[in-house]
């Protein structure tokens, strides 16, 4: 700020100029300002570190809940995967019974693996099965004349298709009846044998064209025999939920048996 002095006709004249650019300052509305900025970024800090606790146990848990550990799905031998094999395609023969085995680990409950329990569900199966499914289909286009990458691509795209409508399928009758929080790799896994199944089906299709649609009868049979089986096992076993739902249960058990005929002839029949 600065102070003239000017001589005029009638007297001396005193002009003040405040300096442009500056405002007055007001400490008791700095106070305030400082004070309630140090209030607000205290009330952020801690409720946005109670959000990333929260969300930091959240994530987590609901992560091994829903998808497990993946490397449990790979403990396999050569002995569980012919074991397996043919538990998916003749399981009317399996003697023994259906429950999963049960081991405890440094205090906490788990199941067996793979390798030591025919009955664990297991994620190398349904992969090669999905390989060989495709592999066959491409070779089944090449002896009918039609063999191109877009073809066995729509092959493909068929495959994970179908498998996704199985995954959904499951999911949904183990909600309805158990509301049961099964693990999202153990329902991909079940719904992947079908690609065990349906390798059979396109394999005899080659080499007896006929026998499509009988293999194909039989095979839905040995996969409907084989989920419900599975799917008693979990809600019984696993989510025991659904004692009040006996007549509903028989009905969408029945429902996941039915499905594997449309879902088996969509997969088996090529088209050429």
């Amino acid at each position: 700020m600065a102070i003239f002095n000017t001589q005029g006709e009638e007297g001396c004249v005193q002009i003040i100029v405040q300096p442009a650019g500056k405002e007055q300052m007001n400490p008791f509305g700095d106070a305030l300002y400082g004070a309630g900025t140090d209030l607000i970024k205290t009330e952020l800090g801690a409720y946005g570190e109670k959000l990333f606790r929260s969300g930091s146990a959240y994530v987590p848990g609901n992560i091994s809940r829903y998808f497990s550990n993946p490397q449990y799905y790979f403990q396999v031998s050569d002995q569980y995967v012919m074991n397996k094999l043919k538990l998916i395609l003749f399981p009317f023969l399996h003697k023994g019974h259906w429950m999963r085995a049960t081991e405890t680990v440094g205090g906490e409950f788990s199941y067996k693996p793979p390798i030591h329990d025919i009955n664990a569900p297991d994620l190398y199966i349904p992969l090669m099965a999905f390989g060989t499914y495709v592999v066959l289909a491409g070779f089944f286009l090449g002896i009918n004349g039609k063999f191109s990458p877009e073809a066995v691509g729509l092959q493909a795209t068929n495959g994970l298709l179908c498998w996704l409508f199985q995954v959904l399928l499951l999911e949904a009758t183990l909600h309805t009846l158990g509301d049961g929080d099964v693990p999202l790799l153990d329902i991909i896994a079940y719904g992947g044998y079908t690609f065990a199944v349906v390798s059979v089906v396109l394999l005899c299709r080659i080499l007896w064209s006929h026998c499509f649609y009988v293999v194909t009868l039989w095979e839905c049979f040995c996969m409907g025999m084989l989920l419900v089986k599975i799917m008693k096992r979990i809600l019984i076993a696993e989510v025991r939920r659904s004692e009040n739902h006996s007549s509903k249960r028989h009905y969408l058990l029945l429902l996941v048996a039915v499905a594997q005929v449309p879902l088996l002839f969509w997969l088996g029949n090529i088209a050429v």
